[in-house]
């Protein structure tokens, strides 16, 4: 079996093609490849990872990007702390069920923990059994409903 590395990325310009890379398995995984058609500019990428509060994390296997995941920390007003949230993860197909996504979410935690991030939180499709499984191994499950409010242009 081939090793997997992990890395987070920065705004080095190295991590900018394998940020595109990992968009790549967003698109296949997620099955939304319209969403990923138009990537933004090195520029704009460049400026998000390059903040300490975007936590993007990729697994490679030899030279080729085969999962990650982003993440974002949220400050909280309520109370002087943060929480993370992961609004991306995926693995490509055929790398799946390795502990990919188990191991990615190790690494996370010590970031969190790192900066004194409590909470790590992630959402799943109720009809996503394997993220609800690999979550649901992890932490406590809170049943809440998702709404997407779109926005106009003024």
């Amino acid at each position: 079996m081939q090793e997997t590395t992990y890395q987070r990325l920065r705004a080095a310009d190295a991590d900018l093609a394998l940020m595109r890379d990992l968009n790549a398995v967003f698109a296949e995984a997620f099955e939304d490849p319209e969403a990923y058609a138009q990537p933004p500019e090195d520029d704009y990428l460049r400026a998000i990872l390059g903040r300490e509060e975007t936590v993007v994390l990729v697994a490679r296997v030899d030279s080729q990007v085969v999962g990650g995941l982003v993440a974002y920390e949220l400050p909280k007003l309520e109370r002087r702390c943060s929480e993370l949230y992961v609004y991306d993860l995926a693995i490509a197909t055929p790398f799946r069920r390795r502990g990919i996504a188990s191991e990615l979410f190790v690494r996370l935690r010590k970031i969190a923990a790192d900066r004194g991030i409590p909470v790590i939180f992630v959402q799943a499709d109720a009809g996503d059994a394997p993220a609800v499984g690999l979550y649901a191994g992890m932490g406590t499950r809170e049943d809440v409903a998702h709404f997407d409010i779109t926005t106009t242009k003024a």
